[in-house]
């Protein structure tokens, strides 16, 4: 049976092949007559201040790739989109927060991989709810990614601290900012909302708006990245070679997973940790050096705590997740209630897929073994290993090993450093009470100071008993150390013993 198509259908069909991946996102082409910007179409528009209406106009030849203002009526704001070659899925876009055309290589490089550029040339107010409401209205998303630089670093903070649900991510360079919308900075935290920062270490700014932010986002358990150029000042803005830029914005407009081991994400609040060393990149076009730090240069871990109703401030369960858990899901029970950023063991774990899990202090005697127990039948009934590794430092290490003396059974292995072998969870002390975990053979690590009074009183004493009961304790020095490391541990020796240790 033969099948005849109206000429129009075939007609309709065509403009959908020439149209392509643009029209099939269901983007609804933008009105007026378009010009060119470093190559792509672009779309100028004229915004009523008053009644809000927008009108297409042209662009005229004398502007080329700028914006020429003076000539705009009265009463009216410019406004301008650039359209890719072919739009990525869900339309992406970054919205310019000011200045239109200045140091533009990051918009040239996002366009390049699909996302469009919207602008408008005013500072927040109705008409960018306008402008928002028009741009989304033609299909582009609804979390624009913002970029500002210096007073366009003012207008991306005030929209995005007054519309955290209306903004995927941040680059700000060389940033002010308004105290009102510093303000309001733990409402982009609460949304994830991860900021990268470009700035010059002569910038008069850095000191005083992008240093306190960076602060600011890092004591809220946010994601803040930041990249400091060696000898620059508030000008030239960004950086030649806008990869890294275009990188960030093309990965932070992807919504964020939670981890799937959680039933209830609502039961957990969410932040990040990282570590804050600082690395260093050579800028080749510029000839300088940059400082950065930050999540975009460093790994950064999902944490979740545990939401409470403590008068006090008390934070529930803390649960550090890997970016990929290893099988079995390992995880460290560390009885220590503050992971620094210098951690370099528990880092190296999170690297290789272990979760690092945190109880809480909730009672005015100290640590709770049924609490204790409770958290570990909840975590293994979501999949995590039934026997993790008990971890602690100085007394919170005696903490450890007595929930391990009352769940043998329960425990893989024990690291403890500069250990007190004491617990406030029970009358018994731990090192008077050791036969059971070396009944189960439970494997041991105490890293010490050499200098520590606590290496001999507790951990020489420790081995000595474990030891004479068939147990196996590793003990390793560090020479010249007391009881406060000077330095991060070597992750190496630690790590091994614990991967070993954990094996499926």
């Amino acid at each position: 049976m033969k099948a005849y198509f109206k000429p129009a259908f075939i007609a309709v069909c065509l403009f959908l092949v020439v149209a392509g991946k643009t029209f099939a996102q269901g983007l609804i082409p933008f009105e007026g007559e378009k010009t060119t910007w470093h190559g792509y179409d672009r779309y100028d528009y004229l915004m009523d201040m008053e009644t809000l209406a927008i009108k297409p106009i042209k662009a005229t030849p004398e502007e080329k790739t700028g914006m020429d203002d003076k000539n705009t009526p009265k009463g009216q704001v410019r406004c301008i989109i650039i359209v890719p070659k072919n739009a990525a899925p869900g339309n992406p876009c970054t919205w310019r927060g000011f200045y239109w055309d200045h140091e533009p290589q990051s918009e040239v490089e996002l366009l390049k991989r699909g996302f469009h550029v919207v602008y408008i040339n005013i500072d927040p107010g109705k008409e960018w709810e306008a402008w928002y409401d028009f741009f989304t209205r033609h299909g582009l998303s609804t979390k624009p990614a913002f970029s500002g630089m210096s007073r366009g670093g003012i207008n991306e903070y005030a929209w995005a601290t007054t519309h955290p649900d209306k903004v995927s991510c941040l680059y700000a360079d060389n940033p002010a900012i308004r105290p009102e919308s510093f303000a309001r900075l733990d409402l982009l935290v609460k949304k994830d909302i991860p900021v990268l920062s470009i700035l010059g270490t002569e910038d008069f700014l850095l000191p005083t708006n992008a240093v306190p932010i960076e602060e600011t986002y890092l004591r809220l358990g946010g994601r803040m990245s930041m990249m400091i150029k060696e000898g620059t000042a508030h000008h030239p803005h960004s950086i030649k070679d806008a990869t890294l830029i275009a990188d960030f914005v093309e990965q932070n407009v992807k919504p964020t997973v939670s981890d799937p081991l959680f039933a209830d994400t609502n039961a957990f609040m969410k932040s990040y940790y990282y570590n804050l060393d600082n690395t260093y990149k050579y800028l080749k076009i510029e000839n300088t050096y940059a400082t950065c730090r930050g999540p975009w240069f460093t790994p950064a871990y999902a944490v979740y705590i545990a939401k409470g109703n403590s008068k006090y401030g008390v934070k529930g369960l803390t649960i550090i997740a890997p970016n990929k858990p290893a099988p079995g899901k390992p995880w460290v029970f560390r009885a220590d209630r503050v992971l620094p950023r210098d951690a370099t063991v528990e880092q190296a774990l999170l690297a290789k897929g272990y979760y690092i899990v945190i109880p809480p202090i909730t009672a005015q005697s100290g640590p709770v073994r049924k609490q204790w127990d409770d958290f570990y039948t909840m975590l293994t009934s979501k999949g995590f290993s039934k026997k993790p590794v008990m971890e602690g430092t100085g007394a919170n290490g005696g903490e450890a090993y007595e929930w391990a003396i009352f769940n043998p059974d329960k425990v893989s292995c024990i690291y403890v450093d500069n250990v007190a072998m004491r617990s406030l969870m029970e009358k018994k002390q731990p090192i008077d009470t050791l036969a059971p975990l070396a009944k189960a053979g439970i494997p041991t690590l105490h890293v010490s100071g050499a200098s520590d009074p606590w290496l001999t009183t507790d951990t020489r004493v420790a081995e000595q008993k474990y030891k004479a009961l068939g147990g196996h304790m590793t003990v390793i020095t560090i020479p010249g150390e007391g009881h406060f490391p000077r330095v991060p541990r070597d992750p190496t020796p630690i790590v091994a013993f614990i991967v070993k240790n954990t094996k499926q």
